[in-house]
């Protein structure tokens, strides 16, 4: 029998957890045990079979070169031996197996996991299995493509897409579920749309009944519930009575697939089963449409992108914050700054990876006590996404309306070993997260910004990273220091291509040694040589005023091809750049 018409009459109950109940034995990494542990898994398969679910997953979920550390060729063997284990296990019987494939993790700045997933879809195919099933996903990114290719590999295989959300209904990486489900359906070539892991089973029972009309059929997968951790191992409270009741209720809801996640057993799938006993024709979800219309519009509008639509050029200038519990000088220079008409203060989030006064803190401070607009810089490094949110949802309530998204400088390497890094999105995957929390849970928008490296080597990158990030919500784009011919000639080309609002970046240099310095130790800046040689011999007083002189020219330069200027203050020396702005505002 086919699944489609297997679903027509009943729900499709699909095995429980794999890597927590083979865990609950044996250490290591429960994938590599298809090679070198198959009987135990085998095993495993047999006794969900047993309790009666007609669909098991190959044990796979992490088999990628990135979750197992292996090289791809040793991947393929332990995927292989997946395919075939799961076969052996049926015994010849009518069960349906599907290719599971799990997230695989970001792997840095460009990369992609599209041509590894390809090669895992392969291996499956080569071994018999026609269905497959993408769990625990953070991002619908590369399922057209994928799906895709499946299809046209064996048009009957089956797809089934799931993503892992909180209660609140967000992935890992800060995707609304909802929109998620929205995208997906549009795919053709998916079959089935849905959730698991993360979220116990009464979370994802309400969750889902907040969705409208979902046309795709609906496969949900709970955890057994929520972990504690005893005697330093994570453990799930057997719930199992709980977790198949209120899969039941799922299913009368109309969700045609159902299984188990972490923490799930062969006990949770047959008092599952056993309940379900009779039950046939689930319906298709419907809805009621939600009382708030969510993406409703919002009367609030953002100052700084109100004056940028006028026409005006704005001015933006970036302080650092200290790096002690000092703040008078910080408040004189951005009052001082204010007086002079500058626009917004941005502020940088631990520059260089070394701990400063927190920039969403001292830009609730600004809005507070000056009334300025602040844009804090937001990392990629420090925080997780959960924190993230937290943050944003404060500088909410504080009325900072800009945020500037920045993947973040890494950690000095001989400190890597005490501080740890953390970089579980980059900047584009943080301006979608934000994007979608304007959407669905922000009265007042947050203006998104993001970073444009005008003096990059591969200025072609670049500009695709860029579009990337317009695509996901980015409205303005902050430039490097524009202090070469190239850098010029790049940021013209961005005004060409990019539809964002542009801020030319200018830095002014103090000294010979300063621009030496720059062009040699901080990266993103190139300083030309003709600028480094103009300061040769000069005193610091004589230094200062060329920093005004050629920071003015260069504004004067760019003026036709940015939305507004974004002048860095070197050294905390808020006296030269008063004097740059009142010269920019002369011109």
């Amino acid at each position: 029998m086919k699944i489609r018409e297997y679903i027509k009459d009943k729900p499709l109950i699909f095995d429980g957890a794999m890597g927590t109940y083979y865990s609950e034995q044996q250490e290591g990494k429960c994938e590599l045990a298809n090679i070198n542990n198959r009987e135990r898994i085998i095993e495993i398969h047999r006794k969900y079979i047993a309790a009666g679910c007609v669909a098991i997953k190959t044990n796979t979920f992490a088999a990628n070169t990135i979750s197992l550390e292996k090289d791809l060729e040793l991947v393929k063997r332990v995927i292989a031996a997946g395919a075939q284990n799961a076969i052996q296990a049926t015994d010849g019987r009518e069960i349906f197996i599907f290719g599971d494939m799990g997230p695989i993790p970001y792997a840095g700045e460009g990369a992609s996991p599209l041509c590894e997933y390809k090669e895992i879809v392969d291996v499956f195919i080569e071994n018999g299995i026609k269905n497959f099933l993408f769990e625990t996903l953070g991002s619908d990114e590369y399922l057209s493509e994928l799906s895709q290719y499946i299809k046209n590999k064996n048009k009957d295989s089956f797809i089934i897409t799931q993503f892992a959300v909180t209660p609140d209904g967000f992935t890992r990486i800060g995707l609304s579920g909802k929109n998620i489900v929205k995208r997906v359906e549009e795919i053709e070539e998916i079959d089935a749309i849905g959730f698991n892991c993360v979220s116990g089973a009464h979370h994802l029972y309400e969750y889902i009944k907040q969705f409208k009309t979902v046309q795709k059929y609906i496969s949900i997968m709970p955890n057994a519930g929520y972990p504690t951790v005893r005697n330093n191992r994570t453990i799930f409270e057997n719930s199992s009575d709980y977790f198949a009741e209120t899969l039941y209720k799922m299913a009368q809801l109309g969700v045609n697939i159902l299984g188990g996640c972490c923490g799930t057993t062969p006990e949770y799938m047959r008092k599952t089963v056993d309940l379900m006993t009779g039950f046939k024709k689930p319906r298709r979800i419907e809805y009621k449409k939600q009382e708030i219309e969510e993406n409703a519009e919002t009367d609030k509008e953002n100052g700084l992108i109100k004056k940028i639509g006028l026409g005006q050029k704005i001015i933006a200038v970036e302080l650092d914050p200290p790096s002690k519990a000092e703040i008078a000088g910080f408040m004189e220079g951005a009052k001082r700054l204010k007086y002079n008409g500058v626009d917004a203060i941005t502020i940088a989030d631990c520059p260089l990876a070394r701990a400063r006064v927190d920039s969403s803190l001292l830009a609730c401070k600004l809005k507070r006590e000056l009334d300025i607009t602040p844009i804090p810089h937001m990392t990629c490094r420090d925080r997780n996404i959960n924190a993230t949110k937290a943050l944003l949802l404060g500088l909410s309530i504080e009325g900072v309306e800009n945020v500037l998204v920045v993947t973040g400088d890494p950690v000095p390497s001989p400190m890597r070993d005490e501080i740890k890094t953390i970089f579980n999105f980059n900047s584009a995957i943080l301006a979608k997260h934000i994007s979608e929390l304007n959407e669905t849970v922000f009265d007042a928008p947050f203006g998104i910004s993001g970073a444009l490296n005008v003096n990059s080597r591969n200025f072609d990158s670049q500009l695709k990273h860029a579009q990337k990030k317009i695509d996901n919500g980015v409205s303005m784009l902050f430039t490097q220091p524009i202090l070469t011919e190239e850098a010029f000639e790049n940021l013209k080309r961005a005004r060409e291509v990019l539809s964002a609002k542009l801020f030319g970046g200018i830095i002014p240099i103090v000294s010979h040694r300063n621009a030496c310095f720059m062009n040699n130790e901080i990266s993103g800046i190139k300083v030309s040589q003709e600028i480094i040689n103009r300061y040769e011999g000069k005193t610091r007083e004589e230094s200062s005023e060329l920093a005004v002189q050629i920071s003015t020219d260069i504004a004067e330069k760019i003026s036709n091809y940015v939305d507004g200027y974004y002048i860095i203050t070197p050294f905390n020396r808020v006296e030269i750049v008063e004097k740059i702005v009142k010269k920019i505002k002369s011109l």
